[in-house]
């Protein structure tokens, strides 16, 4: 991809953070959306939730990447917060999309996050970016999230999703509260642990995200997980193997669904996601396996 300024909503996060220093890293001109009053020409306002953007700072910019939303595992699920987590996502994105969209020069492509929970409980079955959307909180997010992008794909510009797994990385995201326990040996499964995760690295986030910034032929939604899913069984496994030590308390369901409330369904639920379509596309993990993964974190 050519050197070219690049706007990021959500840059300060797991993920956008990491997109940010990768991007800089190779010469191109990144544009952070804030909250508060830009100190820079590298800084553009807008409030998520009030769907207010300010539609000036994107001029001049070949891609819109939004990753932003507030922490899904952030805190219990009160109506309050899930009402937090829905206009982050969707009013944002629409704030986006609608900019975009208003825009004489508009950028190239416009991608927007968006999660595995699209697919909500799958059990043992193998999904791909052609299943449906599930039932539940995260799945009708997704859903609507992904419909708010329509502005932008309306006006043209190539709009893609990246329906994300569980990140493994040490500074954030599920793993970020996972690897202190298991390194205290404290970890253990979760429920019968018979559930499956579906993981990507961080490092494969990224390139994967920058893969559908760089071809103009990849549009739509996009499962951003390993190749394999593993249950909760087999990675709590590979985390005592990979960090030496001993995995021995396993976490009640009942004490999960205490603690955690509604969002433990989703601790305890199965998602086998597979990305079809990234492999089709000629994507190439350099993480792929759950102990590659932790080890790269």
């Amino acid at each position: 991809m050519e050197r070219t300024r690049i706007a990021v909503a959500g840059a300060s996060g797991l993920i956008g953070s990491a997109l940010v220093r990768s991007l800089t890293a190779d010469g191109h001109e990144v544009v952070r959306l804030v909250r508060h009053a830009p100190r820079s020409e590298a800084e553009v306002r807008w409030d998520p939730e009030r769907g207010r953007v300010d539609a000036a700072g994107l001029a001049g910019c070949s891609a819109v990447v939004n990753l932003a939303g507030a922490g899904v595992g952030d805190h219990r699920w009160t109506d309050a917060y899930k009402r937090r987590i829905h206009d982050s996502r969707v009013h944002g994105t629409a704030a986006l999309a609608k900019a975009v969209a208003a825009l004489d020069e508009r950028p190239r492509v416009f991608v927007n996050g968006s999660a595995m929970g699209y697919y909500g409980e799958t059990g043992e079955r193998v999904v791909d970016e052609s299943a449906p959307a599930g039932r539940g909180f995260l799945p009708e997010l997704c859903v609507e999230w992904e419909a708010a992008a329509e502005p932008a794909r309306a006006a043209g510009v190539r709009t893609a999703f990246t329906r994300t797994g569980l990140v493994v990385a040490r500074g954030g995201g599920a793993w970020g509260r996972l690897f202190p326990l298991f390194r205290a040996g404290l970890g253990g499964r979760m429920g019968d642990g018979r559930q499956y995760w579906s993981y990507i690295a961080l490092h494969d986030e990224v390139a994967a995200i920058r893969h559908l910034l760089d071809r103009d032929d990849l549009s739509g939604p996009f499962n951003l997980t390993a190749p394999e899913p593993l249950t909760n069984r087999e990675i709590t496994a590979a985390m005592g193997r990979v960090l030496h030590r001993p995995t021995l308390f396993p976490v009640p369901a009942p004490v999960l669904r205490t603690v955690l409330g509604e969002m433990a369904g989703d601790v305890l639920g199965s998602a086998r996601v597979v990305p079809k379509r990234l492999l089709e596309s000629g994507f190439t993990f350099a993480f792929p396996g759950i102990e590659d993964a932790l080890r790269a974190a």
